[in-house]
């Protein structure tokens, strides 16, 4: 096996890097994941994620964590619920049958980020995961990479996967190419006990997903199970808007002041949404990887996830291919099928970069069309 004797550093403790770390350890693998959060438990997890049947849901099968999930699972929280900006309901999955289920190709059951990411850390051997492990500085070495974190500690290595997200650490050793700007902002939020602080959207959920389209805005809302609501507004910017508009994120009534104006025309139900310091929110440019990107492969680095393939999150497959790519890559290194590490990530990172480049472009589409002023009927017609 090209990993054996090898020490191996995965950066970011995200469910990519948490798969691929499990399905490497199964193998007999020495992984370290390396997390700058301090503990698991240092910060709020975002928004619901829907696994698929090709890519989330397989990885988690060959990972030995299906029935865990299955365990973790929340039914019916992938019905969606498409409204107008009056809040008035055009389409309702949950008038639809429940027809899906495990092993149907169609089938996308929703799990809370928090939930998933507790699967997987305790699937792994104890001591994998370094907690507030800062990366600051990679320096390459005959034999693989010495690490230097923002502690004062240092490690060797002999192969370093990136899985440290959109603001990667690890990719500019990758590749130059940066992520383009797509035109849009997203402002994420998370409004607690929200059946006593959003009490009109809680129930409008019915523990399930809003998305509302109108004047070529959204906003997209996830009941979670813990009680609390996760949201995404977005819409047309400039790429400085953040610090253009002077908003102070961390000041609700500011930031409520903001959606009053820029959503004026919508529904007063939104604002339920922005009413209470019960809640946190976090404005996020729109970026994207270059659909083309290119670059060669390296025998001791190489990345996965949003950190290789940043994309908006309109096609909702940023966990799915993160997991995807974390079984590929498992395989490539362990099958036995190539016969040097290098030859095993050209190969990983070359389908890796075809698959995301697709997906990415549907992304995009998908936003622009939510957001063209015919948005509500075309993702009507995509529901139905």
């Amino acid at each position: 096996m090209l990993v054996t004797n090898k020490k191996i550093a995965i950066i970011g403790g995200g469910p990519g890097g948490l798969t691929l770390a499990r399905l490497l350890q199964q193998q007999g693998a020495e992984v370290t994941v390396y997390e700058r959060d301090s503990t698991r438990d240092a910060r709020q997890q975002g928004a619901t994620l829907d696994l698929h049947e090709e890519s989330g849901l397989r990885a988690l099968s060959a990972a030995g964590l299906l029935n865990a999930f299955r365990a973790h699972y929340r039914p019916g929280a992938d019905k969606i619920r498409l409204l107008d900006g009056q809040a008035t309901i055009v389409y309702d999955q949950h008038q639809q049958p429940d027809a899906l289920t495990f092993g149907d190709a169609h089938f996308r059951p929703e799990i809370d980020r928090g939930p998933l990411r507790d699967l997987l850390i305790d699937s792994l051997a104890p001591g994998t995961i370094v907690w507030n492990s800062q990366l600051q500085e990679l320096t390459p070495t005959p034999n693989g990479w010495q690490l230097y974190f923002a502690d004062g500690c240092t490690n060797h290595v002999h192969l370093v996967i990136g899985a440290d997200g959109a603001n990667s650490q690890v990719r500019p050793l990758v590749t130059s190419l940066r992520p383009f700007f797509t035109g849009y902002t997203v402002v994420e939020g998370n409004v607690y006990d929200a059946a006593r602080h959003a009490p009109g959207l809680w129930k409008l959920t019915k523990s399930g997903k809003l998305f509302a389209l109108g004047g070529e805005k959204s906003i997209i809302v996830s009941a979670k199970g813990d009680g609390s609501l996760s949201f995404y507004t977005c819409q047309r910017t400039t790429e400085n808007w953040v610090q253009a508009s002077g908003i102070d994120f961390q000041s609700p009534p500011q930031v409520a002041a903001w959606f009053a104006r820029d959503f004026a025309a919508w529904s007063p139900l939104w604002r339920e949404l922005f009413a209470t310091n019960h809640a946190y929110y976090v404005p996020r440019p729109q970026y994207c990887m270059p659909l083309d990107q290119d670059w060669p492969a390296q025998p001791t680095l190489t990345l996965l996830g949003d950190a290789a393939h940043l994309m908006p999150p309109y096609a909702g497959e940023g966990v799915n291919m993160a997991m995807l790519d974390a079984l590929e890559l498992s395989h490539c290194l362990t099958n036995g099928q190539f016969p040097t590490l290098l030859a095993a990530i050209s190969h990983y990172e070359t389908a890796m970069r075809r698959r995301g480049s697709e997906v990415a472009a549907i992304s995009i589409e998908s936003m622009e069309e939510i957001h063209s002023p015919n948005g509500l009927a075309w993702m009507r017609q995509v529901m139905e």
